[in-house]
């Protein structure tokens, strides 16, 4: 098993964020990753958790042992009982090793108050014979001074054949002549390999409204969206409105009296308009006028936050100089951005090699999400969405086009594609295509026609339909113009599906369309099947069903183990119900029979490996399965919720199966992040099928 000991050169060079990004790294590789803080450094102002385990554990759904108070360790470190501070954590390191391919290990922190840190932790690294990597953050010097201060650094913990630094990974790297020459060879000779270099981005570093409200004691008036907007900046607003306006930007916290009735009601018009302004700051003594308030209700019905102290703009500003920039415990969204920002500047070339082939590939949210992204981008499929100017869809569209997870087609007129964009903020990135219907549908009212003759369409029926952008676009599918099709963010399934059915057909050997939901589990991802399409299949059906979501988990690299759910399990049960799955399950090891599937298996069977070996002791899926088949839609769609919100875990779907060409229905509920893994998805069904 790989240990690796993460050092710091010195205070404030972002340990936290590396260690979130390395368990990244690493888990996407498949690997089973263990992690351990072994002495708790409190920062000023913590009294929960210590924040470096609670962030892994929440972001990375892992459970590190819990660490050593830095008081205790000191103490013991005076009494001169360093053996037995070693036995101690390798005591609680023990609670890891069983099952894990890597460790990381955290080390101290040096500080004025913590002057031993670099000892300790050398100390630490010999006695788990761990490999050290240095994490550092280059100050305004050159390349030479650089090199030489990380080689002293390096001495510390051995030198020559014995030294146990096996890298380096410089965090915070700001734009400029070091930064290029840092993308050279060797930049750090040859006694020291950079294993990252993480380039400074100030959005990670922007804190939530809400995190201001904490820091200032705020009274809320309107917390709106107040835990999901992010402060980019702060405007102080002593100026007049006509001025202040051209200074408004998508992030902006508004700092001004609270009798400054112009500036509210300038901020509440521009958020109605569109602006996400990250929130409304009244400050001094002076409330705001009741019906100034009153007029800005639509504002905060929209998500406005407004908050107010007892400062003045000037003492306030003061104040928000002191905030702590670290990641608050409960912001998981920002965690989840710095762990897949750090893991992308990662070496993975040399963390393969040193790492080695994980005992079992576990394929993890991160990893599978990550894997969705890379075979997307390799794909390079052309998808349609004909919901253009939907502001969730571009955004999506803009990441996906930004990213290379597709060509992303928008159908929509481009003035208000333009207006969505200046709205969020957002700068739309070349290449991404916006199409006008008005300015093509004609053209596509001949080739309509021909594709439903034998539905006896004219033309002028044709060009009615053609009017619904999700016809259009399935129309520019079925003509091989696109490569998929992604729409439901604002319609029903039924709108999505039924014009594929019209003109896109079932895949050959396919009877039917049926849908699966990839649920993101914490330590795994699971299929389910189908939750979406098919009300009260028969057993022919279900079998197919079966057959089709195998085939999904396969393409998408999760090895099929197919259980047909059922309230029962084995013989233990009859009625028409049981006997459906039952019959299902035949028809599908008829047709596969290399296939691992079993039924009827109840949930807790399929799922949980007790309860299998009790229920289904010979089963070669009970307590293992990956690939969950339901017996009707009632069922499926409530498990899949029921799981995806008492779970808390993300839901990848629905995929459509069956179809010649890929079109996928969102919900309508759907986030930005949905629509592009959608998207992704769509793209690797559509590279799979010209495959």
């Amino acid at each position: 098993m790989q240990t690796f000991l993460i050092a710091p050169s010195g205070y404030g060079v972002g340990l936290t964020s590396v260690s979130l990004g390395l368990v990244r790294a690493l888990e996407r590789r498949g690997l089973k990753v263990g992690f351990f803080k072994p002495v708790a450094q409190p920062h000023p102002g913590d009294a929960g958790p210590e924040r470096s385990s609670a962030l892994i554990a929440r972001t990375h759904h892992l459970t590190p042992p819990e660490p050593l108070p830095l008081a205790q360790v000191e103490r013991r470190l005076g009494d001169g009982q360093l053996d037995e501070l070693q036995e101690d954590i390798l005591g609680r390191l023990q609670q890891l090793e069983n099952g894990h391919d890597v460790l990381i290990i955290e080390g101290l922190v040096p500080s004025p108050q913590v002057g031993y840190a670099v000892r300790f932790n050398g100390q630490l690294a010999r006695s788990l014979n761990a490999d050290v990597i240095l994490v550092s953050t280059p100050a305004e010097e050159s390349l030479e001074e650089l090199r030489d201060r990380l080689d002293i650094q390096a001495r510390l913990f051995g030198a020559g054949q014995d030294s146990l630094v096996a890298g380096v990974i410089l965090n915070k790297v700001r734009p400029g002549p070091l930064a290029e020459r840092l993308c050279q060879p060797e930049p750090l000779g040859k006694a020291l390999r950079l294993l990252g270099c993480v380039p400074w981005r100030e959005a990670l570093n922007t804190p939530r409204t809400s995190d201001i409200a904490d820091l200032l004691g705020a009274r809320l008036v309107n917390a709106g969206d107040y835990r999901q907007r992010r402060v980019r900046h702060t405007l102080l607003c002593a100026a007049g409105v006509p001025s202040l306006l051209a200074q408004f930007r998508p992030g902006s916290l508004l700092v001004t009296p609270g009798d400054r009735h112009d500036v509210i009601l300038a901020a509440a018009l521009a958020s109605r308009n569109g602006m996400p302004l990250a929130g409304l700051l009244l400050c001094s003594a002076l409330p705001a006028d009741a019906q100034v308030l009153e007029q800005c209700r639509p504002a905060m019905a929209d998500g406005l936050p407004v908050l107010a102290v007892d400062r003045t703009p000037e003492e306030t500003l003061r104040e928000l100089e002191r905030l702590n920039r670290e990641i608050p415990l409960d912001d998981l969204e920002r965690a989840e951005q710095i762990s897949d920002y750090v893991a992308s500047h990662l070496d993975h070339a040399w963390l393969t090699r040193r790492c080695g082939t994980p005992r079992e590939p576990r394929l993890s949210p991160p990893a599978f999400r990550y894997r969705l992204v890379k075979r997307a981008q390799a794909a390079n499929r052309r998808i349609v969405l004909p919901e253009g100017s939907e502001p969730r869809t571009v955004q999506a569209a803009a990441i996906c086009q930004r990213r290379g997870i597709a060509r992303c087609v928008l159908l929509a007129k481009p003035e208000e594609v333009q207006a969505v964009a200046r709205a969020q903020g957002l700068e739309l990135p070349a290449g991404l295509e916006i199409l006008d219907p008005e300015a093509i549908r004609e053209r596509y009212v001949e080739p309509m026609v021909e594709l439903r003759r034998h539905k006896g369409l004219s033309a002028p029926a044709a060009r009615a339909q053609l009017e619904d952008n999700v016809v259009l676009g399935t129309l520019m599918l079925a003509l091989d113009e696109v490569d998929g099709l992604v729409s439901g963010a604002v319609h029903t399934t039924a709108n999505t599906i039924r014009p594929a059915l019209q003109l896109i057909k079932t895949a050959p050997g396919c009877r039917l369309v049926s849908s699966v939901f990839f649920m993101l589990l914490p330590d795994q991802v699971l299929v389910y099947g189908d939750c979406a399409v098919n009300p009260d299949p028969d057993a022919a059906e279900l079998a197919d069903i079966a057959l089709q979501s195998a085939a999904s988990a396969q393409a998408f690299g999760i090895p099929p183990r197919v259980a047909m759910i059922s309230y029962s399990t084995g013989d233990s049960g009859e009625g028409a119900d049981v006997e459906k799955v039952r019959e299902a399950t035949r028809l599908a090891r008829l047709a596969r029979p290399d296939l691992p599937i079993d039924g009827p298996l109840q949930y807790d069977a399929a799922a949980i490996a007790s309860v299998g070996r009790q229920k289904a002791p010979d089963s070669p899926v009970a307590g293992r399965a990956t690939v969950f088949v339901f017996p009707d839609l009632n069922t499926g769609n409530t498990t899949y919720k029921a799981v995806q919100r008492s779970a808390n875990c993300v839901s990848v779907g629905p995929m459509l199966q069956g179809l010649r060409k890929p079109v996928n229905d969102l919900s309508r509920g759907a986030l930005v992040d949905d629509i592009v893994f959608t998207i992704a998805l769509t793209a690797i069904q559509a590279g799979t099928a010209a495959g």
